[in-house]
């Protein structure tokens, strides 16, 4: 807009000089009137000139960069045919009560208790695992290709019988905030049947971020919200804590379970604990916060306190789209 106003300038000013060199009462200052108008057209031009260079932006470069933290892709060369990446973020566990998970999941599905429970033999009595992810998927690739970093979070259930055979524990993830913008990954989750948000973060380009000031230490917080007003959201608020409520095995097993939606197909994501990014000195620390949800399955915003897990980055290998039936006796974790 300004540039416009500057182009109207600029055409102006060679008639505004010629009227003023040709009216009877300027012809005394002709000369000085001619150099005032010299001066201020260059002026013009230069300041055209200005403009074209430092406010018309070409639409391919972004006004603002995000750069990740997360640390770098360690098994993308060792699995190039495979899709790799990593996955930075906060995973928790959320007790409910196992009469509501019975309501939330799709009830031509049991629920494996006796599996969970050995697992966490001291977890309460009628109370189910329900687990929130709040992830940063990182350099994920595959035969050298590249896509673009992106985030996503959601409310999933874990030890699901899917098959009906009283063994075989699956994760249901009936929705998905996910980054606004990017195709490939939403159309992912969407081709399980996921409701799917396309979403704003905050952090952007990370899988948290530290709250200033903090009294807590190592307090951050983590947020997503639907671009739809009022759809769906997600926030999370954890600090580092001594207390390791969950055993390490607990989580490589129920993140490593076949992740389904619909049931058409099944996801196999392998989430690796033994790489550089697992097992550096404090890769992986306790956290204890809060989580307020506004998504489905609930059909009403939820808020859990004194909500535990690990704030961790592990590498991964994907494999989608598989039969679920294939999964039958499946027991492995990273």
């Amino acid at each position: 807009m300004f540039s416009t106003y500057v182009d109207v300038a600029l055409v102006c000013c060679p008639i505004l000089a010629f009227v003023t060199v040709q009216h009877p009462k300027m012809r005394i200052n002709n000369q000085s009137n001619l150099q005032y108008f010299l001066l201020s057209f260059f002026s013009l031009v230069a300041l055209r000139y200005a403009c074209s260079t430092y406010f018309v932006i070409p639409n391919e470069i972004p006004l603002t960069t995000c750069t990740s933290k997360d640390q770098p892709n360690p098994i993308a060369s060792k699995y190039p045919g495979n899709a790799t990446g990593t996955l930075n973020g906060t995973v928790a566990v959320i007790p409910i009560s196992l009469e509501l998970a019975r309501q939330l999941i799709p009830p031509q599905y049991g629920i494996l208790e006796h599996a969970y429970r050995a697992l966490l033999p001291s977890f309460p009595k009628d109370m189910y695992p329900a687990v929130v992810q709040a992830l940063h998927d990182h350099e994920v690739q595959a035969f050298g290709y590249k896509i673009p970093d992106f985030s996503r979070t959601g409310v999933e259930f874990p030890f699901v019988d899917m098959l009906n055979d009283n063994y075989t524990s699956f994760k249901w993830a009936p929705s998905l905030l996910m980054t606004s913008g990017h195709d490939i990954a939403l159309k992912g989750a969407m081709d399980y049947g996921t409701i799917t948000f396309p979403a704003t973060f905050e952090p952007g380009c990370d899988a948290y971020r530290s709250v200033p000031n903090s009294k807590r230490p190592e307090t951050t917080y983590f947020s997503a919200r639907s671009l739809e007003p009022g759809a769906a959201s997600l926030s999370t608020l954890f600090s580092s804590t001594k207390d390791e409520i969950f055993p390490l095995e607990f989580f490589k097993n129920f993140t490593n379970q076949p992740t389904f939606a619909d049931g058409k197909t099944c996801d196999n994501m392998i989430r690796l604990f033994n790489t550089s990014v697992s097992t550096a000195p404090n890769a992986i620390q306790p956290v204890k916060g809060t989580v307020r949800a506004h998504l489905a399955p609930f059909t009403s915003e939820q808020e859990w306190t004194n909500v535990y897990g690990l704030r961790l980055d592990s590498a991964f290998i994907e494999n989608n789209y598989l039969s679920c039936e294939s999964f039958r006796g499946y027991s492995g974790h990273g």
